[in-house]
């Protein structure tokens, strides 16, 4: 035990926990029972985090298969034995707690595109085979449906194609290709998704139905102004006029509770965790654990930029929850999981020597 605390990355511990603090003490103003299940949840997220952190990431290859089998097997179970929650079938039932498995289907396949990556070049050839490896994922959960989720796997991939110094004329290639097929993902949307759209482009249009969301959210975030209103005193989620205020929209009520300045500490935070990873990435011992660690940043941009750009009315609403600090057990372990990978690697850093890498950047 004392070596695993020893091993502990202050950097990525600190912020994490300062993080999960905010989100505990906000979830307990209005619910001493989910902010104990939420504390739970952190326990055990920090005990995977520690353990992950004291384990040499290059001895998760051999598991790394396997394990996209069984999120892949447990995707498919969800689909026809999960629970329905809010028009959506997202958890596996398991007695005192539920498991989402799109939450923990991000550090894996962060895993195998990481493993695909160090060892193949990115021509059209291995782009292709690892769309291969990421589309059976989000297929499956965005007919959960969870367009956030699928949305964050679709980043992941794009980040670490990325990473693995895929040509600029690739780049504006997939580009063109991505504008091409917009219209088609247009309509596999589900009506309410469309609505989401609708609501952000005009939600005055209609108030207290789409735009109501937004129009709450915005509200929350103004009436903040400098310091918040305090602790526990927010009315807009206090009140029920703000919309799942413990998830999707705890960032409008942190901003109404803490104001600006409780907004501007948390945005440090998370800053400063994507700096340190960026700096980490070029230390890492090998490209393996290069990618690893732009994966989980790609996985942290995603979903805190989205999170608090449909909370104060920059983007759409997607169901993004906000890492660390929105209550659910299975984003907090998975996020957790995710950083102990990070942890892992800068265990093991050491600067890349590029005619070592093995890749191709011209490919």
């Amino acid at each position: 035990m004392t070596k695993v605390l020893t091993s502990i990355n202050l950097p990525i511990a600190i912020c994490s926990l300062l993080l999960l603090s905010v989100g505990i003490l906000v979830i307990f103003t209005s619910s001493h029972e989910l902010a104990i299940q939420q504390l739970i949840f952190a326990v055990i997220g920090i005990i995977s985090f520690l353990f992950i952190s004291y384990l040499d990431y290059r001895s998760i290859k051999n598991f790394i298969t396997p394990l996209y089998i069984i999120i892949f097997l447990l995707l498919i179970f969800v689909l026809f034995l999960g629970i329905e929650t809010r028009g959506s079938v997202r958890w596996i039932p398991l007695g005192f707690f539920n498991v989402q498995p799109s939450e923990f289907a991000k550090p894996v396949l962060i895993l195998i595109l990481a493993n695909f990556w160090a060892k193949n070049y990115p021509n059209w050839k291995n782009i292709g085979k690892s769309l291969l490896w990421t589309l059976p994922f989000t297929f499956f959960i965005f007919q959960q449906p969870d367009l956030g989720s699928a949305l964050t796997l679709m980043a992941i991939w794009l980040g670490m194609l990325l990473a693995s110094h895929v040509s600029f004329k690739k780049i504006i290639i997939l580009s063109l290709i991505t504008i091409l097929i917009v219209p088609m993902g247009w309509i596999s949307l589900h009506d309410y998704q469309k609505q989401r759209v609708f609501s952000f482009l005009d939600p005055q249009s209609d108030p207290l139905g789409r735009g109501y969301n937004l129009i709450q959210s915005t509200i929350a975030v103004g009436s903040g102004q400098l310091l918040g209103r305090g602790l526990g005193q927010g009315t807009q989620s206090r009140l029920q006029f703000l919309p799942e205020f413990r998830t999707d929209f705890i960032f409008a009520s942190i901003a109404e509770e803490m104001g600006f300045i409780g907004c501007v500490a948390i945005l440090f935070l998370y800053i400063f965790l994507i700096a340190y990873f960026v700096s980490l990435s070029e230390k890492a011992f090998d490209f393996f654990g290069n990618l690893i660690v732009l994966g989980v940043m790609s996985m942290l941009f995603f979903q805190t930029s989205v999170n608090i750009g449909m909370n104060i009315g920059l983007i759409p609403i997607t169901g993004i929850t906000l890492p660390l600090i929105s209550y659910g057990g299975s984003s907090l372990v998975a996020t957790l999981i995710s950083l102990g990978l990070i942890a892992s690697v800068a265990r093991f850093k050491k600067r890349i020597d590029p005619d070592q890498i093995g890749i191709d950047i011209q490919s």
